[in-house]
């Protein structure tokens, strides 16, 4: 159903790097620059993205290490950490509609539209997944309960080696958010209910159609 998410290319995957290292999409970067931008300044963006190594942004056209882009992530989360839930959750709402306007053909996401919700979601399910690896990167993704549908992130690298009281991974909930909201319900709701930087074995992200 998609070409494939977050920006990749259709034969990407995760270890697709013949110089080794895992991959991941690049909207991981580069929809957090306008939105950074935005919120905070180009000169504290490119104090992020220095911090982060990431010399030069992606072109678009491939995967990416996701060594820089995990550590934009959390940058952002020490440097400015009331502001990046907001930021996070701006920049994957925008990875979701590049997603929509240049991955997912149109003819499927017509189709989408006009299922009843409780057939749309689990297809738009299965397409997530199969296309996981370019949000998750060197990350478990799964189908882990059908009611609620339920995700499942293992080793997230979004947030690995980080602690923390309360879920980090408001990117991922976004993404999610917007391609279910425009696909499937209006009234989705996507929440991490448990995360891998609280100590859990996996992000938990549940969709509720309402």
């Amino acid at each position: 159903m998609f070409a494939a998410l977050a920006g990749a290319p259709p034969d990407a995957s995760p270890h697709g790097d013949p110089h080794g290292g895992a991959r991941i999409g690049p909207n991981a970067i580069l929809q957090m620059v306008p939105v950074l931008d935005a919120h905070t300044g180009a000169d504290i963006r490119r104090s992020l993205l220095a911090e982060a190594g990431v010399i030069d942004l992606p072109d678009g056209s491939g995967m990416i290490p996701e060594g820089p882009a995990a550590a934009l992530h959390q940058a952002l989360r020490r440097r400015l950490p009331h502001e990046a839930p907001r930021i996070a959750r701006e920049a994957g709402l925008g990875t979701g509609d590049y997603i929509l306007a240049h991955r997912i053909p149109r003819p499927a996401q017509t189709l989408l539209r006009v299922l009843p919700a409780r057939l749309a979601a689990p297809i738009l399910a299965r397409a997530i997944a199969r296309h996981a690896w370019t949000f998750a990167g060197s990350g478990t993704f799964a189908i882990a309960a059908r009611d609620p549908l339920t995700f499942t992130l293992a080793d997230n690298p979004v947030v690995r080696g980080e602690r923390s009281d309360v879920p980090l991974c408001a990117w991922h909930e976004a993404v999610f958010e917007r391609l279910f909201r425009s696909l499937v319900s209006s009234r989705t709701r996507v929440t991490e209910t448990q995360c891998c930087a609280q100590g859990a074995p996996a992000c938990r992200f549940e969709v509720r159609l309402r």
